[in-house]
């Protein structure tokens, strides 16, 4: 049975004395002060290996350093795992003896057997639910970052908000804020390497610890439900929220995770191929033609196009899905597609006039044209950056400003998008720094402006070397 067991997690459970024990899955510790140690640690892994969905291996540690590789199942039950030799791993009581966690586990479970039939015969004399965890499986409570009031004075503040910060909080230094895709928390990570969620006012949703060199944190969504990201250099780490504790992925050797699309996209080195998230773990989704690109993955499929088409959706298990893309009026052909995000494929189309083409958005579900921008220079518009607003209401496709409200575009010639706030897109216009609403006139604003990462509530969240400060709306 032990050879079907995937070997990630990596759980060990260590025994310090009679009360206190450590348990540690995939590299996070998980302090346990308990009058049964070891049936406390049992528990917790036992839940997390519920979560998977199946049984995980663990190294169980004596307080006088024998070790014995176990196996730990959903229900609590544990079985022993022939080691080399038959011995434990080191340490003076591992000369040959039995290990002990699979017996005090199986009288646990006899006892609790006992007791419940017990309580059955006497009392209830009707079938119950199905038994509680005596542990609950969510985040321990750990000490949470200072939050105070402050006055943002660093640099001019973005057009509409404040000085007054109505919180601020230290940062990781060279790390950046989160905001969530509905505007209601933000995710740091703390100067003591935790993950740490805040609310709109600065309340403190859910912490956890992390292991070191960590990447920022990115909201995104697996197996259609939000999750909260991060990666190391070999694991993927993800957070459903509300406390829960998170599940890890083991990443292959010299892999990219990339968060283009609504899902992450795991590129493996070398061209070797690529991989989706989908029931928790990895599985590898490639695409059926030759010389394709995957631009991006939405749940378990991935979008994937030649440079002058076709565009398609392949899953594993299912059959190819075509996009057929929609060109826009008087084109005369699809010059190429350019890139892709959430929900919607870039591409120029050919006009018939040497070294112009139609700059179109198109919808990666049906290949009907989103927007369509004034004809340009192909050199132009294939150095134009694409900077979409996550809420779907304005977009700048390099000098292009699209407002899906109106369903207009307005050409900006010479201008440089930055980023997006809201409705306001931010960016260069020749030399200078501009706000604009696609649609509307740019305004000039200081070079070295802040420009917000996102708003959550009534603040627009800025940060200025190690700090974050949620700014307040300007009052007049």
């Amino acid at each position: 049975m032990a050879e079907k067991i995937p070997s990630w997690p990596k759980v060990t459970i260590r025994l310090y004395d009679d009360h206190n024990a450590e348990v540690k899955i995939a590299g996070r510790s998980h302090p346990v002060n308990h009058h049964d140690p070891r049936q406390a640690a049992i528990q917790l892994v036992s839940e997390r290996a519920a979560q998977l969905g199946r049984a995980v291996k663990a190294t169980a540690v004596e307080a006088d350093g024998a070790s014995w590789p176990v196996i730990i199942n959903p229900d609590g039950s544990v079985e022993a795992v022939e080691a080399e030799g038959g011995r434990g791993r080191g340490g003076r009581g591992g000369g040959g003896s039995k290990p002990i966690w699979p017996i005090i586990v199986a009288a646990v479970v006899a006892l609790a057997l006992i007791a419940g039939t017990a309580v059955y015969l006497l009392v209830l004399r009707k079938p119950s639910g199905p038994p509680k965890p005596s542990v609950s499986p969510t985040l321990p409570s750990l000490p949470a970052p200072i939050v105070t009031p402050d006055q943002f004075v660093a640099r001019p503040v973005p057009p509409g908000w404040s000085k007054e910060a109505g919180w601020t909080v230290d940062i990781m230094p060279n790390t950046t804020p989160a905001v969530s895709p509905d505007g209601t928390e933000v995710a740091i990570l703390t100067v003591d390497q935790k993950l740490a969620v805040f609310d709109a006012n600065g309340k403190v949703l859910w912490q956890d610890t992390l292991p070191s060199r960590t990447s920022n944190p990115v909201y995104t969504t697996i197996d259609s439900k939000p999750a909260l990201v991060v990666t190391t250099e070999d694991t993927l780490y993800y957070w459903p929220g509300h406390g829960a504790l998170p599940t890890a992925i083991e990443l292959p050797n010299s892999s990219a995770v990339q968060f283009f699309g609504t899902s992450p996209l795991i590129t493996l080195a070398a061209d070797a191929g690529n991989s989706v998230i989908s029931g928790g773990q990895l599985k590898s989704v490639q695409p059926k033609r030759r010389d394709s690109t995957v631009l991006l993955a939405e749940g378990d499929r991935v979008l994937s196009a030649r440079y002058g088409g076709p565009l398609y959706w392949d899953q594993p298990g299912k059959d190819q899905k075509p996009v057929n893309l929609a060109g826009p009026k008087d084109n005369k052909g699809l010059d190429h597609i350019v890139a892709a995000s959430p929900g919607l494929v870039l591409a120029l189309w050919k006009t018939g006039v040497a070294d112009t083409v139609i700059p179109v958005v198109h919808s990666s579900a049906t290949g009907a044209v989103v927007a369509s921008c004034k004809a340009a220079r192909v050199q132009d518009a294939e150095r134009w950056q694409w900077v979409p607003d996550n809420a779907r209401k304005v977009a700048a496709w390099g000098a292009c400003l699209i407002n899906y409200t109106t369903k207009t575009s307005v050409t900006m010639p010479g201008f440089q998008p930055l980023s997006i706030s809201g409705t306001t897109v931010y960016g260069m216009n020749g030399s200078e720094m501009v706000t604009t609403i696609p649609g509307s006139a740019a305004h000039r604003i200081p070079d070295n402006t802040a420009r917000p990462w996102g708003i959550v509530g009534n603040h627009a969240i800025v940060v200025q070397g190690s700090y974050l400060y949620a700014l307040n709306k300007a009052t007049s």
